[in-house]
């Protein structure tokens, strides 16, 4: 009987116990609450609120500027004159050397003249008329009754025979030209020329009429 009663008086016990520390707990968290809460607002009410307005540096005075050095000025010098000098032009000298003279070149005499002799031109020997005849007609101009008269020119050697011939009028037909020449340097024979005594070349000159004989 005294053993239960003490159960049920320690249950009590443990359950008031309980009930304590929560009220203590609530009480302790009202007071921490509400004490801060009236702190904050004591502390609010009692502050002023001040405007601090930052103070601007002074203004730094500026300093006045360096007075300019002053600049010397050079003492102005006038340069000295110029003196300009002209020298004389140089004398030119000319002398007159003759030229060398020229080396004496001895000079052979000339060779005496020739004696003078005789001088004659060259001279057919013989009728000139028969250096071309009926007979050396051309046949083609002859059967045609071609006709003309051909002048010529012969050269004579220094033997009197005719070296060449050339004819310096034409007679209009080359057969008859031909003909002309052909029998002169065949059948003419000349006395040569001469000059100072001695034979040399000389010239002839005639013409042959080609006539068909009737």
């Amino acid at each position: 009987m005294a053993y239960a009663d003490q159960d049920g008086m320690g249950t009590n016990r443990l359950v008031s116990v309980v009930i304590v520390l929560l009220l203590h707990a609530f009480l302790g968290y009202a007071l921490v609450t509400g004490l801060a809460y009236d702190a904050v607002i004591a502390i609010k009410e009692k502050m002023t609120v001040v405007d601090v307005k930052e103070e601007e540096p002074p203004e730094e005075e500026e300093e006045p500027p360096p007075e300019p050095e002053k600049q010397i000025e050079p003492p102005v010098v006038s340069p000295p004159p110029m003196v300009v000098t002209v020298a004389p032009p140089p004398t030119i000298r000319t002398v007159d050397t003759p030229p060398p003279a020229a080396p004496i070149v001895p000079t052979a005499a000339p060779p005496p003249p020739p004696p003078a002799g005789p001088t004659a031109e060259a001279k057919p020997r013989g009728n000139p008329g028969n250096w071309a005849n009926t007979n050396d007609y051309p046949s083609r101009a002859l059967q045609q009754e071609r006709e003309g008269t051909t002048g010529f020119r012969v050269t004579i050697g220094t033997d009197g025979k005719v070296i060449d011939c050339s004819v310096t009028q034409s007679s209009g037909h080359d057969d008859l030209d031909a003909a002309t020449c052909k029998n002169v340097k065949r059948r003419a024979r000349f006395t040569p020329a001469v000059r100072n005594g001695e034979p040399v070349q000389g010239s002839y000159s005639n013409r042959v009429r080609w006539q068909i004989p009737k």
